[in-house]
């Protein structure tokens, strides 16, 4: 069974940097597509980043420039760099694992993370 536990979310001001972490209890880089999402309240939860098995990357229009998604293959983490945060990045950020080699969306995910709370101040 594949695990996905997040990590490094906190409180930020405005402009400020935070690097989260996912611990991958298994080796499936090579298989599934790593991605981040989150869940702003009273929101639906959306795409922020994924990476391909290969590399390929994509980004919401609302992170791209500000954001990385990446992963060390040796420690099975994956890593999502969000610099120059805003207030509106304010959410719980899950991360998530699928196979679909279909755009990607929630109901393609396999695996979820318990999601990590993200707050930026003004």
């Amino acid at each position: 069974q594949v695990q996905l536990v997040e990590s490094g979310g906190g409180l930020v001001q405005a402009g400020g940097s935070l690097r989260l972490s996912c611990a991958v209890s298994i080796y499936i880089f090579p298989i599934y597509r790593m991605g981040w999402y989150r869940q702003a309240p009273g929101k639906q939860r959306e795409l922020v980043a994924v990476l391909a098995p290969g590399g390929t990357t994509i980004y919401s229009d609302s992170v791209k420039g500000r954001f990385t998604i990446s992963r060390d293959n040796a420690k099975n983490m994956v890593y999502l760099q969000m610099n120059s945060l805003k207030p509106e990045d304010t959410a719980v950020y899950y991360c998530a694992a699928d196979r679909s080699l279909s755009t990607p969306a929630m109901n393609r995910v396999d695996y979820w993370g318990q999601g990590t709370q993200v707050t930026v101040s003004a």
